[in-house]
This record gives structure tokens, sequence and C-alpha cells, in this order.
């Protein structure tokens, strides 16, 4: 094998032979002959309904903190598969993320909830 850089038969060139022969881009024409990366649909902007932001129901309540005993609001952030909604699904600020994890858990444990969904 040469040491100036050339290319070589049994090694595959520069790189080692990692290309498999193809000459072009890194992709491999994945891009679909797309210059400069246009994006998905054309350059068009998909069109969303509107959403509302949501918001921490126990910050408008200025909740101090969540009762374990209060069956009716902790089904609504466990559901079915007993299951704990993230902030992101339920909106709730971090603060009262927390307490509601701890509040389901202790439900959890006095068997006001399920642990699972059988």
């Amino acid at each position: 094998m040469r040491d100036d850089g050339g290319s070589s038969y049994e090694y595959g060139g520069r790189d080692g032979g990692r290309d498999g022969g193809r000459d072009g881009g890194r992709d491999g024409g994945r891009d679909g002959g797309r210059d400069g990366g246009a994006g998905r649909g054309g350059g068009r902007r998909p069109r969303f309904l509107f959403r509302r932001r949501r918001y921490c129901k126990f910050c408008e309540n200025k909740a101090r903190w969540i009762d374990h005993k209060d069956l009716k609001t902790l089904q609504n952030y466990a559901p079915e598969r007993a299951k704990i909604l993230p902030r992101r699904i339920s909106g709730t600020c971090g603060k009262h993320q927390r307490l509601l994890m701890q509040a389901i858990k202790r439900a959890r444990f006095i068997a006001l909830l399920p642990f699972s969904s059988d």
C-alpha cells in the first residue's frame, strides 16, 4: 500500500474501503436529490390546529399540598394503565408534579389506587 494517500486496489482507496465503492455524498443519496435540504412538505409550513396552553391546575387553585385520599383528582393523573402521567402531558409544574407523584404512591400503598391494571 502506498503511503502518499493515493488509491490502492486492494484496500479500496483512502477511506479503507468503507464507502463500498460508491462515489458521491456521505449519505449515499438518501436525501432524494433535494438541494439544500428543503425539508418535508416542499417548503410549506404544516397547519396545526390551535392548542390550548397547558397550565398547572394546582397552581391555579393555590394548592399547598395534594391529598392522597382525594381519589377523584388522583385518578385523572394515573389512567387505566396506572402509569403516572408525565409533566409534559399533564401540564403540572415541577413542584406540584413531585407532590402529585408522592400522593399517588401513598394512595397505592394504602390500596386506594391500583399498582397495575389487572
